[in-house]
């Protein structure tokens, strides 16, 4: 079932009375589906795709064109369903809590007992995505990037990588494969491997992006493959 009308779910179980925070909007999400780990996991992740680029944009002070049409490419709204998006939208942007109390709440919906989520390590590709967008990463919107992922349990490393592919994935494919420039052929290959398996649209849908948001898969697998063939070039030549 689609992501946008779980979105209306949510907001039935959130009422329209009264002002919405990221407090009620986690336990809404716990209520609503409570014995349905797939549909939280994918609600989770959709909620913190919009509600973080809400604080992104505050916390930047600044949201340009750039950076509504890569929100628009992450998540192609349908007409009908602007309103569910653009009202989380707003209720995160208004909201006193400050983006490291709405990550500290999302990143409860990860699974599994392991530090780092890949789950809320794709909301933090998102983020990238549409921070770039204008041209320039500006240096208030690092700062909550980077505040973000540690939040989310990500290590410096996982962070540098996500950086360089973003930033400035052509100059160093090393870096975005995770591997050191004096790597063989064989241990570049097995890396490579392991990064398309890791990203596959379906391993994404596995662990709770919706489909809705598979752009990001499409947008990691081309920084990777590009990745790839350029040390693959160097090699060869």
């Amino acid at each position: 079932m689609s992501i946008f009308y779980r979105l209306s779910e949510l907001f039935q179980v959130l009422g329209t009375t009264g002002r919405a925070t990221i407090d009620s909007i986690v336990e809404a999400i716990r209520t609503a589906w409570g014995g349905d780990a797939e549909t939280r996991q994918r609600v989770a992740f959709s909620v913190a795709i919009i509600a973080l680029s809400a604080k992104m944009a505050k916390a930047d002070g600044v949201v340009t064109m750039a950076e509504v049409e890569a929100f628009q490419e992450i998540l192609e709204i349908p007409p009908e369903e602007t309103q569910h998006v653009f009202r989380l939208y707003d209720i995160a942007k208004r909201d006193t809590a400050g983006y490291e109390h709405y990550a500290r709440r999302l990143r409860e919906f990860c699974s599994g007992g392991s530090d780092e989520c890949p789950l809320m390590t794709d909301v933090l590709d998102a983020l990238f995505h549409i921070a770039k967008a204008d041209g320039l990463i500006h240096e208030r919107e690092l700062e909550f990037l980077s505040e973000i992922a540690a939040i989310f349990g990500l290590s410096e490393r996982s962070f540098e990588r996500m950086k360089f592919r973003h930033i400035e994935g052509p100059n160093d494919p090393y870096a975005v494969l995770g591997i050191d420039p004096g790597s063989s052929r064989q241990e570049t290959r097995k890396r490579y491997l392991s990064l398309v398996r890791e990203n596959h649209p379906d391993q994404l849908q596995a662990r709770g992006v919706p489909e809705e948001f598979l752009f990001i898969a499409s947008e990691r697998m081309k920084a990777i493959n590009t990745a790839y063939e350029q040390i693959a070039g160097k090699t060869a030549a």
